[in-house]
């Protein structure tokens, strides 16, 4: 269990602050994230990885010489939002672009991949290269849905010794992906972890028996046997990523078994000894291993195995030395220290507010108003959202919901006093929504808030069937983003019914407060029929079959949010928005 903390709200911004604190000669805060303290050479390229917190060293832990240039971190198994990342690669940034490296998950897809949307358009050039070593988390035949967990290090590793070695930002993203190719990672876990301030694990493993195939964000296993013999572990372990072996590997091995948080150091060396002895007896060199914790679970007991299959150029990029605070490796030269200032600022700068009328404040009133009963149904909602998501997830939708629309209802409070008009008022509430909720759910409400905020504009009273254009936009954005499909088990398929409905409501002549209500009605029936769905996409994907009878919790949240709107529309809709 997780046992000190002040407020949980609190608890990442103040690990942050006491990582820097404790390590300021290797790495320096900057918003989002951390970079390395020390001097970079100008023209290098700037490895920045990232995702959410929660996984030390991964990855503030993974920042300084040989290794990345910055690490982007999110929320506790939240991944970091798209502001958060492109504030940490600006501040990285040499000059030579940016690689973008991190564990293929949906929230961190959609939150680097709009970090890198922006780096590009801000003139600077972005290239991605995503993690996909975890074999039980989809099939060999779908490699590029799988997983990315402690084979993140490998990767980190090869892209940042490419940089060192002054490779172009082209060749960093084509070896880094080689090395993904090459890396295969299969992981146990006898309990699981408790985030601070939660009154009991995101998911309990029976006494005796062990999950099979778990993620690092507190997913529950996708198996579960009983618990084995440290030796019989190491032949499972082993047994299965050889079954994996990638094609044209050599016979040079490198073994990286990790702890995930509260496993002993003592039991995973016993554990690598029979590890060693069947790799040997499998023809296989072993090269450069290593057993300790590169990519936790906050507080879970278990382990993963990674096996590494280095050809010529990656093995000399492997034998780089590195510097971090929380892995080293051979002798580096001490590099200068960075001169920084502490005024800089990497964020991106609001947009001035436009000019906006009369009409469009009291719209803008409005806007708070439906944001407010956002944040109370949320909170209300917050812990049953949690125990949902936590069935086959990582249980942080509930306090991301919280996080998001708390920080919306304080932004458009803000822009409301300033005097700006309805759009300009959504805009920074779907901006702070994204920014502070992080992870696939702040992504997906900052593109609706978004995509109504344009529709309502910033002169005049928008009409009903404006709002409705402004619905069916952001459910375009939301697939276009996200690609999900009625039948994902998403927030789709509540959201896709409501604006239809919203839609055709309004056509046949109904007000807006009416044609709003008979959606939200139709949107909450839609969640709950989702209870029946496998899940085809996110990270309830691998444990589809856990997740059968319980709502997603993505679309049960939508339903209580346009349930909640409901209630701040005035009668006479149509003439006030």
């Amino acid at each position: 269990m997780t046992r000190l903390w002040n407020d949980p709200a609190d608890f990442v911004a103040e690990m942050i602050d006491g990582f820097v604190a404790a390590n300021g000669s290797q790495v320096r805060r900057v918003g989002g994230g951390v970079i390395r303290s020390t001097e970079v050479p100008d023209g290098q390229v700037a490895v920045v990885i990232g995702g959410g917190s929660g996984h030390y060293p991964a990855f503030g832990g993974l920042v300084g010489q040989g290794l990345a240039h910055g690490a982007a971190m999110g929320e506790l198994f939240a991944s970091p939002s798209a502001q958060q990342v492109r504030s940490v690669a600006v501040a990285a940034n040499r000059g030579g672009g940016v690689l973008l490296s991190y564990g293929n998950y949906a929230g961190d897809v959609l939150n680097f991949d709009a970090a890198q949307e922006r780096l590009r358009a801000e003139g600077i050039p972005c290239q991605t290269v995503i993690i996909t070593d975890d074999i039980f988390s989809a099939p060999a035949t779908q490699l590029e849905r799988r997983r990315g967990i402690a084979g993140d290090l490998v990767v980190f590793r090869i892209a940042s010794a490419a940089a060192e070695a002054g490779y172009d930002l082209a060749a960093t993203a084509r070896i880094a992906a080689r090395a993904n190719d090459r890396t295969r990672s299969f992981g146990v876990a006898f309990s699981g972890c408790t985030l601070p301030g939660a009154a009991a694990p995101l998911f309990e493993v029976p006494a005796g028996r062990m999950a099979i195939g778990l993620g690092i964000h507190g997913e529950p296993g996708i198996d579960e046997v009983d618990v084995p013999t440290a030796d019989e572990l190491a032949e499972l372990l082993v047994a299965r990523l050889l079954d994996e072996t990638p094609a044209g590997a050599g016979t040079r091995v490198v073994p990286l078994l990790n702890g995930l948080g509260s496993l002993k150091y003592e039991e995973m060396f016993v554990v690598y000894r029979r590890i060693a002895q069947l790799l040997d007896a499998a023809g296989l060199e072993i090269v450069d291993p290593h057993v300790g914790e590169y990519c936790t679970s906050f507080d879970m007991a278990g382990t993963s195995l990674t096996l590494f299959w280095p050809d010529e150029e990656l093995e000399t990029l492997w034998a780089t030395p590195v510097d971090s605070p929380a892995y080293r490796r051979g002798a580096v030269s001490p590099a200068a220290r960075a001169v920084s200032t502490t005024t800089e600022s990497t964020a991106e700068p609001a947009a001035a507010l436009a000019p906006t009328d009369d009409n469009s404040q009291h719209t803008a009133t409005l806007v708070v108003a439906a944001l407010e009963a956002i944040t109370e149904v949320i909170d209300t909602h917050a812990d049953e959202l949690g125990r949902m998501d936590a069935v086959a997830g990582d249980g942080d939708h509930g306090i991301g919901m919280q996080r998001g629309s708390h920080a919306a209802l304080t932004a458009a409070r803000a822009a409301e006093a300033a005097g700006a008009g309805a759009g300009s008022t959504l805009t920074r509430a779907a901006d702070a929504w994204s920014d502070r909720a992080g992870g696939t759910s702040g992504v997906l409400w900052g593109l609706i808030l978004d995509a109504l905020a344009t529709s309502l504009g910033d002169v005049g009273t928008p009409d009903a069937r404006t709002v409705a254009r402004g619905v069916a936009a952001g459910l375009l954005a939301v697939t276009t983003h996200g690609k999900a499909t009625v039948g994902d088990k998403t927030m789709v398929d509540a959201l896709v019914p409501f604006s239809a409905t919203l839609d055709a409501r309004i056509e046949a002549g109904a007000s807006l407060r009416d044609a709003w209500r008979a959606a939200a009605g139709v949107a909450t029936t839609a969640a709950a029929e989702t209870a029946a769905l496998l899940p085809r996409l996110g990270r309830a994907r691998p444990h589809a079959e856990k997740s059968v009878g319980t709502a997603d919790p993505g679309a049960h949240s939508l339903a209580l949010i346009v349930s909640a709107v409901s209630d701040t529309l005035a009668p006479e809709g149509d003439h006030h928005g």
